[in-house]
């Protein structure tokens, strides 16, 4: 019986679809005309609108609020500590897979991105529903398996979102028919296909650069990295250090003095020969798309390739040469925070080149280089206390320099010898310290952040 169920729902779908009159009313705010190009194929019917949400269901399901947006189908949200210990519910959204749009750029991957984002920016309330009645982890263990739904005030009924950016092409189906709304997610992605939305149609994405990476300066591409947004680059850099699927590349710039910095964020994008690439004193030249990751308030490059089959693939990261170091140059910590640096810069429209006078913050230039300040001294320690979080157990600690200027110095996690994590009383307030690491930000203010024991000296 149940599979004939099945099979008179999904004829039923294909009728509705065929038909040229609306089978059920759409939602509020939810266009229900055809798309341009689809005449001929049915009228587009709101079918997201159909599913209410049930909240006598038997299905767990709490109230939520935005942490943070990652992707088009990854959202962390925050929910009630009796759900989740932590308060932090990393979702990821049942029955649906949209284009990657972090660490590997696809088309259509920004579009599905934004359209999550606008639609839960703009909600009054929001509710995660699991597909039972317990909180089910996904393949990695960290993140749950939810279907997310939302009301803003113009609504009277809560919108599945999951379904929602289905129905708007948005993304494929992810083993939707083993979950409770599956027989509406196979009739959605039915009519999304045959209206050639978005990912299943040949259309190009115009939010995605198809274009041949741009060959320039890592000075280049500092100066003018709105310009490059979302497009492809090349540029050659030292690595000088590696952690956590991110490299940090720097370039000499004999004009200025400095060394231009930026990260590039790989992800699980690369195998073993890739990540040997980006092994720390190598000289690469980097190939991915300029992205501005909006929770740290960073540009990075993602989008990263190596195929070993192919190592001479214009798309791929490639060795240039070993056995370099980082510079680690030293800088006061008020250079770091307050210099301005003026640049004469070549701005491009079209065929058309004019030079423009610039400032910029040094810190901003030099970001994600390599730096070292000496004679700080502790004046305070913060330790990040979240349990669920990567970086618990990192350490903030903020110093003063000598003329007083304060600077934060961020840690990773520490470990010493034995593997055991370093705690805060291993830097008592009133010591003085010469640290060596990178630039970073946080908050719009620039640190210094570093990734061993090793990197933090006491000094007499």
């Amino acid at each position: 019986m149940k599979k004939i169920s099945r099979l008179l729902v999904l004829l039923l779908a294909l009728v509705l679809l065929a038909g040229a009159a609306a089978a059920c009313q759409g939602g509020e705010g939810e266009e229900t005309s055809t798309p341009a190009g689809s005449e001929g194929i049915g009228e587009f019917v709101d079918l997201a609108a159909t599913l209410k949400f049930d909240p006598n269901s038997g299905r767990a399901y709490t109230e939520a609020t935005v942490k943070t947006f990652v992707d088009g189908d990854t959202t962390h949200f925050n929910v009630p500590t009796s759900i989740i210990d932590t308060g932090l519910l990393k979702a990821r959204y049942l029955g649906i897979n949209t284009p990657e749009s972090t660490g590997q750029i696809e088309p259509w991957g920004k579009k599905a991105s934004n359209y999550t984002k606008e639609a839960l920016k703009n909600a009054t309330s929001i509710i995660v529903e699991s597909d039972n009645d317990s909180w089910n982890p996904d393949s990695t263990g960290e993140r749950y398996l939810v279907w997310v739904w939302y009301k803003t005030a113009e609504m009277t009924d809560y919108r599945c979102l999951n379904l929602e950016i289905l129905q708007n092409g948005l993304a494929v189906a992810s083993k939707s028919s083993d979950t409770s709304y599956g027989e509406l997610c196979t009739q959605i992605l039915y009519q999304a296909s045959n209206h050639k939305l978005h990912v299943h149609s040949k259309e190009k994405d115009p939010d995605f650069y198809y274009g041949a990476a741009l060959p320039m300066t890592l000075k280049e591409l500092k100066t003018n990295i709105e310009t490059y947004k979302d497009k492809s680059v090349s540029f050659e850099g030292v690595i000088v250090r590696n952690s956590g699927n991110t490299a940090y590349v720097e370039e000499y710039d004999d004009e200025t003095g400095l060394y231009f910095g930026i990260q590039v964020y790989y992800g699980f994008n690369l195998d073993y020969f890739g990540q040997e690439i980006l092994k720390v004193g190598n000289r690469v030249r980097i190939v991915g798309s300029v992205q501005y990751y909006e929770t740290g308030g960073t540009y990075q490059i993602s989008d990263i390739k190596y195929n070993a089959m192919r190592p001479d693939d214009e798309s791929n990261i490639k060795l240039i040469s070993q056995g370099h170091e980082g510079s680690y140059s030293e800088v006061s910590a008020k250079d770091l925070l307050t210099e301005k640096v003026t640049l004469n810069i070549t701005v491009v429209e079209g065929e058309n080149e004019t030079i423009v006078e610039k400032t910029f913050d040094r810190g901003f230039l030099t970001m994600h280089g390599s730096a070292s300040m000496k004679g700080l001294t502790i004046k305070s320690i913060y330790t990040t206390q979240n349990e669920d979080s990567s970086n618990f157990g990192a350490l903030s600690i903020t110093c003063a320099a000598e003329d007083g200027t304060e600077i934060v110095v961020r840690t990773v996690v520490l470990k010493d010898s034995e593997g055991k994590t370093i705690t805060a009383d291993a830097f008592p307030i009133g010591s003085k310290i010469d640290v060596s690491g990178v630039i970073d930000v946080f908050n719009g203010v620039y640190q210094l952040k570093v990734f061993s024991v090793n990197d933090i000296t006491f000094v007499k």
